[in-house]
């Protein structure tokens, strides 16, 4: 039975927060949806179980309905400890979010909102959101097409969502320590705040607002990207001190194998990484037309089988490569994909799911005609890539072992593969020039694990 559950709004939240668990030895599965976690809790046995609904561009009443239901069945599973893991941007619902889970948890249950990951350089001081030094509201990623943030006062912007009365505590009182803090939380909760935003600036601080909250009455919800949650599963007792989980071998046991990397995200800094990753002459680069794959179809259909046809003439050699990426958008003038939506009258970001479709039906259709024992892992950048390359593959589930950096997180496929494939999912923006490379040599030594 689980002891902690998560509900995540998109996928790569969910494994950010379940590695940092697994990484304090819970043994975590996440899932894509509240289907897969009640099939994954009678199959797979989890100390913590993540559930995505992926609802952070969903309509207010359609993210109220799937948050509220992934709580229940956690609750009916017998979760002690709950937590709404949020994008460190907030993008998204949140205070809508929140409500689900507190209309389903006791009518006293505290919604502690701590929005900092100090070790990717997000903080919070004075209420506001700060991203590697830049106000949120000045970022990139505040400006997403699909969940804008224009609003960096935290205590603002979930005042704007929830039904419920929103509190802060600010920094001056964390700064004082585990008893200021709370005390501050205790005369938020005296005010009938509900919904209460902590400042914190270090991992030091996060540990302290987690003890202060267990000196409270209160049930706590927490509000978190996964650094609070994990500290109030150590406070708690449940989990030790995070970690690194890396396999005690080498990776000489997969050196006849191949890393298959799977490239959805267009930013800059991806290309970058692609192009670093290609310098090696032991990788191979495979442009998948993106216009082709919007198209569906027969058309869709014919792209894949000659970028299928490439990757079997690549493993037929002699000597394979140690990677293949397949990439749409690297090489080339970058599509408008708004635009492409209306040329076709899809609805917005249709040709967007079309393209990352495509890419997990050719990694599925690879694994089939080539053979998976042949492949030491799949490399996936941008979170939903990795969800069509899984739901192709019929994958549903993930457990979750490591992070290669923060916010590039490793695990296994649940359910397929004997379970031993492992995986590595990686948000477009995260990671130097390196990262890539660093990726997959880490996969396979994970591809080694327990031989």
């Amino acid at each position: 039975m689980p002891v902690i559950g998560v509900v995540a709004d998109d996928l790569t939240g969910a494994t950010t927060t379940g590695v940092l668990l697994a990484r304090s030895g819970s043994k975590t599965t996440v899932c894509f949806n509240t289907e897969a976690a009640i099939k994954s809790n009678a199959e797979v046995p989890s100390d913590s179980l993540l559930i995505s609904t992926s609802s952070r561009p969903l309509l207010k009443h359609e993210a109220y309905k799937h948050v509220k239901e992934a709580t229940q069945v956690l609750k009916n599973m017998g979760v002690q400890y709950f937590t709404k893991r949020i994008d460190t941007t907030m993008r998204g619902g949140v205070g809508v979010e929140i409500d689900a889970m507190l209309d389903t948890l006791p009518e006293n249950t505290i919604a502690v909102v701590v929005p900092a990951m100090p070790q990717s350089r997000r903080i919070l001081v004075g209420g506001y959101s700060v991203i590697d030094g830049v106000a949120l509201t000045n970022t990139p990623v505040a400006r997403d097409v699909r969940t804008p943030v224009r609003e960096g006062y935290i205590p603002a912007l979930l005042a704007s969502q929830t039904r419920r009365k929103v509190g802060l505590v600010s920094l001056t009182d964390v700064m004082h320590g585990v008893y200021e803090i709370r005390i501050a939380l205790m005369d938020q909760i005296t005010q009938g705040k509900q919904v209460i935003v902590v400042d914190a600036i270090t991992l030091e601080d996060v540990s302290n607002i987690a003890q202060a909250c267990l000196m409270l009455d209160n049930p706590i919800l927490a509000v978190d990207p996964g650094p609070f949650t994990a500290a109030l599963g150590y406070q708690r007792g449940l989990i030790h001190r995070e970690e690194p989980n890396i396999p005690q071998t080498d990776a000489t046991c997969a050196e006849d194998k191949t890393v298959l990397v799977v490239a959805g995200s267009a930013t800059p800094v991806t290309k970058l990484q692609m192009d670093t990753l290609c310098q090696d002459p032991r990788n191979i680069s495979i442009s998948v037309d993106p216009v082709l794959l919007i198209e569906g179809g027969d058309i869709a259909d014919t792209e894949a089988k000659r970028v299928v046809g490439l990757v079997k003439d690549y493993m037929a050699n002699d000597v394979r490569p140690r990677a293949i990426l397949l990439e749409t958008a690297l090489h080339g003038p970058l599509l408008n994909l708004d635009a492409e939506d209306a040329k076709r009258k899809f609805v917005r970001g249709e040709s967007a799911e079309r393209i990352n479709a495509g890419l997990g039906m050719i990694v599925s259709d690879i694994f089939k005609q080539i053979g998976h024992q042949r492949f030491a892992g799949i490399f996936a950048t941008g979170g939903d890539t990795m969800v069509n390359v899984c739901n192709q593959l019929n994958v549903s589930a993930i457990e979750m072992i490591d992070y290669v950096i923060p916010q590039s997180d490793i695990g296994r496929l649940v359910g397929i593969f004997d379970n031993k494939m492992p995986i590595v999912g990686k948000g477009g923006l995260t990671g130097d020039e390196y990262t890539a490379c660093k990726i997959v040599d880490r996969l396979f030594l994970e591809a080694c694990r327990d031989k």
